[in-house]
Parts: C-alpha cells; sequence; structure tokens
C-alpha cells in the first residue's frame, strides 16, 4: 500500500511537484499518468527515498518514507527510468550484487535469481555483460535486479519506453503477473494503450499536481469522454494556467 499526502517539491524556482495526493493499493495496478514534465518522475523518486519532499508525508505500507527510509527501501522495488545497470558486470551478477545489498543468504539469492530469470525468459544473457545488450534486455536485468529482494511495492518509471513491441508485450504480461502476485504496482507512464490494458486506478498528474484519481470508467463518466485519450487531454488542458 502506498500513499502520499500533500507531497511539494522544487529545484529553484521550477515547482516540480505541488501538494499531491493519491493511494495506490494492494493487488492493483495505478498508472501514474502525465505528459512530460508533469512531476510523475520526481514524485516517485520521493516515494522511493531518492529525494526528500519539501512539504508532505507519504508512506509505505506502515513505514513513513522520510521517517524510515531503509524500511522503505526493504519493502519496494523500483524500476528507474535510467537503468542505471553497471555494464561491465553480467546479468547474473547485477542481479546477486543487489540481493547481496539486501543481506539475502546465498542460497536464497540463488533460488530467487533462478526463479527470475526463468520467468524473465533470461537464460541467454544471464552470463554476458551488460555492455551492448538491447533496451529489452536491459530492463528485464533491472526488473530482475528490482525484484530480487521480493518486495510487496513495485515502482516502474515509464518502463516500456524504446522498447520494441514484442517487448512491450511480454512486459505487459510481467506487470499482470505482480498484480496477480497481491503487490502493490505503480507505473508512470504517458501511453493510453498502457493505460487501457493495465490499470485499475488512474492517477493523472499535470502542472506539478494531482488533477484526477479514479479508474478508467470513473475518469470516462467524469469527463464525458468514452475514449481515455480523450479525457486524459480535457484533464490536462483544464489544469494549464
Amino acid at each position: 500500500m502506498i500513499r502520499a499526502s500533500g507531497l511539494t517539491k522544487s529545484f529553484g524556482d521550477v515547482r516540480a511537484v505541488a501538494d499531491a495526493s493519491f493511494s495506490a493499493a494492494d493487488g492493483q495496478i495505478t498508472a501514474l499518468l502525465g505528459p512530460n514534465g508533469a512531476g510523475k518522475s520526481t514524485t516517485l523518486r520521493i516515494l522511493s527515498t531518492v529525494l526528500k519532499a519539501d512539504a508532505g508525508e507519504a508512506w509505505i505500507d506502515d513505514h513513513e518514507v522520510a521517517a524510515d527510509p531503509m524500511a522503505i527501501r526493504r519493502s519496494i522495488g523500483v524500476l528507474p527510468h535510467a537503468a542505471g545497470l553497471y555494464t561491465r558486470l553480467t546479468a547474473r551478477e547485477n542481479i546477486a550484487y543487489f540481493g547481496a545489498l539486501h543481506g539475502l543468504k546465498r542460497s536464497t539469492l540463488k533460488e530467487r535469481m533462478d526463479g527470475l530469470m526463468e520467468r524473465l525468459d533470461m537464460g541467454e544473457i544471464a552470463d554476458r555483460r551488460v555492455a551492448g545488450f538491447s533496451q529489452g534486455q536491459r530492463i528485464k536485468v533491472a526488473l530482475a535486479r528490482a525484484l530480487i529482494h521480493d518486495p510487496g511495492n513495485v515502482m516502474l518509471d515509464e518502463p516500456t519506453n524504446g522498447l520494441d513491441v514484442m517487448s512491450t508485450r511480454a512486459l505487459r504480461e510481467i506487470i499482470l503477473g505482480l498484480k496477480a502476485e497481491g503487490r502493490c504496482v505503480v507505473f508512470s507512464s504517458h501511453i493510453m494503450q498502457e493505460v487501457a490494458t493495465l490499470c485499475d486506478e488512474i492517477v493523472i498528474v499535470a502542472s506539478g499536481g494531482v488533477r484526477f484519481e479514479g479508474t478508467p470508467q470513473s475518469l470516462s463518466a467524469h469527463t464525458g469522454q468514452e475514449n481515455l485519450e480523450e479525457a486524459f487531454i480535457q484533464i490536462v488542458q483544464g489544469a494549464e494556467p
């Protein structure tokens, strides 16, 4: 369970996030939707303890993000927009390194790595160095790294960015699998097809603030638009100064 209340973050004179409040439930996929520069990535970085909010609070499960960052990091798996992989290491070594950082015992680490690499179809790349991997292969490694400690909450920042059609489809199935396991899944996107295919809840962020929160059906009812793209545009344009 993820909850944000009044999150605010500025960079100099630029207000990146302004009084953002929303929640994301376990066993559901929540889309953090908005145009480029709307504050999606900044919000996820606050929730994942990378940035500290100027104001507001956030909770993941029973832990407040700013007050107990170590507990937060144990309970989340994060796929950042820039994967940040160690290119001189193999896929297996990247995953093992993060498992070791989380304190996993060697036997547990091996069992989880084997399971994740099978699930993500990584057999052919497991022992290759990451340098030279395709974007889809990098995403697989980064996702396995994010899941190695079996977190209950998963945050994905534009996970399909740069993927081809087949890789995007495979990733969608993985995201649906995370939901089926009862995890809280939050992903940021500006691609309406992903939202229509995957999400249970939509949080629309525009001009740094939350402009809508609800189901796809309630978004259509709220805007009078059956097409989600048209509904999204109506909300975003209404938020423009």
